[in-house]
């Protein structure tokens, strides 16, 4: 299978097809999406697609934790929506001197957790065999822990209610693809609740009961809130399902980085910024600092999801680092139960200003080019030794507009 832009014209014959074209300055680009093919707030790939067109999405980006068994489906609806695709991956590490000195990176809870993205893969995915058994077995390791949280949550449900059981096979037939993940458990535990007891007050006994008598908080009416919840007293540190996860679970991020280059991508950080109280982790708490560390990884690409961060905070820091050079792209994940819309806006749905939109725009537009260029055979932002072309910003944003323009007018 030839990669999705092989059939592109060449950059001259692109600029030439082009001319005459009105192209707008920037528009709406969503770069990070989760899928169902891990966890999703979307229960299909349809609805992805139709929220897409209604809110004049132009550019999306699937962004799954360890699989792109979703790409192809993906690709067939962005095709067939007129919506230019970005073919991303996430993966979890573990950097051991930071968690072993309590430095919190990208995750508020737990020290060392990195989580880490890689953008603009090529489509058809593919890995050399080696990182392929690496990625294989922590898939492998993750699932383990999901079975003995499963097991965990059995011998609780037992004392409430003996007829009841939980089982890894039926949630992952269920309401999982091939990866099932810990929001798949609470899902597939408050359904069990929901098809068991036919009145709302008994189905909360039945949860409360688990909670080893603790009151719920949100009630079974608001199932995301409630699934959240049953995530948090069961399955979270501290919780009587929780299992501590092996260290085998997580890549090096070295690692990390060299699957993604292998792949094809663009290595990218992803920002958690501030928390609704105005807290930074350890690790961004200074954005020089956190500027320093990630040259040191020859890492010059970040994603923020601003629908977690304040405004003000959110737009200053994005400056720095574009004034940095770096590839910035945007997104909101859909990796809980919530759904709300796919336009990317800024914490309490206050709307992006329009500078920061062209500063989405352009990263979307980068990675555009990057893919384009990686199917001609050409090595694309990143070089073949992991380093960058952060000089080449500017030039690859203009191609990057015209790969996007030339696909959305072509389909």
């Amino acid at each position: 299978m030839k990669h999705f832009l092989s059939d592109f014209p060449p950059v001259e014959t692109l600029v030439n097809e082009m001319k005459g074209f009105t192209i707008p300055e920037y528009r709406e680009v969503n770069g990070h999406i989760h899928t169902p093919y891990s966890f999703s707030a979307f229960s299909d790939m349809e609805t992805v697609f139709r929220m897409a067109v209604n809110e004049n999405i132009s550019v999306l980006g699937i962004n799954d934790f360890y699989v792109a068994d979703g790409y192809d489906s993906f690709h067939k609806g962005c095709v067939l929506n007129r919506i230019f695709p970005l073919f991303n991956i996430e993966f979890i590490g573990l950097l051991k001197e930071e968690q072993k000195n309590g430095i919190r990176i990208n995750d508020p809870n737990n020290p060392g957790r990195i989580y880490f993205s890689g953008k603009g893969l090529d489509y058809p995915f593919h890995t050399g065999f080696m990182l392929r058994q690496q990625l294989r077995s922590v898939i492998r390791e993750s699932q383990m822990q999901i079975k003995a949280m499963i097991a965990k949550l059995n011998q609780i449900i037992e004392k409430q209610d003996p007829s009841l059981k939980l089982s890894y096979e039926q949630i992952k037939k269920e309401y999982a693809h091939d990866l099932v993940r810990e929001r798949h458990l609470a899902k597939a535990l408050r359904i069990l609740a929901q098809r068991n007891f036919s009145i709302e007050e008994q189905q909360l006994q039945f949860i409360e009961g688990l909670y080893n008598g603790k009151k719920s908080k949100t009630g079974v009416s608001n199932s995301a809130a409630f699934e959240n919840e049953i995530r948090s007293n069961l399955l979270k540190n501290g919780g009587a399902a929780f299992v501590e996860e092996d260290e085998k679970s997580f890549l090096e991020l070295k690692k990390i980085i060299r699957i993604i280059v292998k792949a094809g991508g663009i290595p990218c950080y992803p920002v958690l910024l501030d928390d609704p109280s105005g807290k930074f982790t350890e690790f961004e708490s200074d954005p020089e600092k956190l500027w320093r560390s990630l040259r040191e990884l020859e890492v010059e690409c970040i994603e923020l999801i601003p629908g977690r961060n304040d405004g003000a905070i959110l737009k200053k820091f994005v400056e720095f680092f574009h004034s940095k050079g770096f590839i910035i792209t945007f997104g909101t994940e859909h990796n809980t139960p919530e759904m709300f819309p796919l336009t990317v806006s800024t914490r309490g749905s206050v709307p992006l200003d329009e500078s920061l939109k062209k500063i989405a725009w352009e990263g979307a537009c980068i990675i555009a080019a990057h893919q384009y260029l990686r199917a001609d055979g050409r090595q694309g932002y990143v070089l073949p030794d992991g380093k960058h072309s952060a000089d080449q910003r500017d030039e690859l944003a203009s191609l990057g507009q015209l790969v996007i323009e030339y696909y959305l007018k072509k389909q």
